[in-house]
């Protein structure tokens, strides 16, 4: 069983909400990588991978910085919709710094299926 995953636990109705955003995302634009936030007060982000020549951004840190430069001040939670087992370290980080800690980061894979559900100032193996 991967880290944080539960049986015991079903999936949070708002959380599988993010869950097929980032999904979305990342088919409709045929990015690597799909992202979704949920601030404070409900708002979800959405956002695909950017990789141009000049910038570089995951689809989780993009995400965070539409919500960041759309007012949000906190995250309830975010996800991830990758080929990768893990959130990597950066990805974390930019949630840490907008949500805390504490704040869950969900990494699902292509097909939506949840792997793994990990504080954002969780370090992974």
């Amino acid at each position: 069983m991967l880290a944080g995953m539960s049986d015991a636990a079903p999936l949070d109705p708002e959380d599988r909400k993010i869950i097929t955003l980032a999904r979305s995302a990342r088919a409709r634009n045929g990015v690597p990588e799909g992202a979704a936030v949920r601030d404070e007060t409900g708002r979800t982000y959405v956002a695909g991978t950017v990789a141009l020549d000049s910038l570089r951004l995951s689809a989780l840190q993009t995400a965070v910085a539409m919500a960041v430069a759309s007012g949000a001040t906190s995250l309830e939670a975010a996800a991830v919709v990758t080929d990768a087992e893990a959130a990597s370290d950066a990805d974390r980080a930019a949630v840490r710094d907008l949500g805390g800690p504490g704040t869950p980061v969900l990494v699902a894979g292509p097909d939506g299926a949840l792997r793994s559900t990990v504080p954002a100032g969780e370090t992974q193996a």
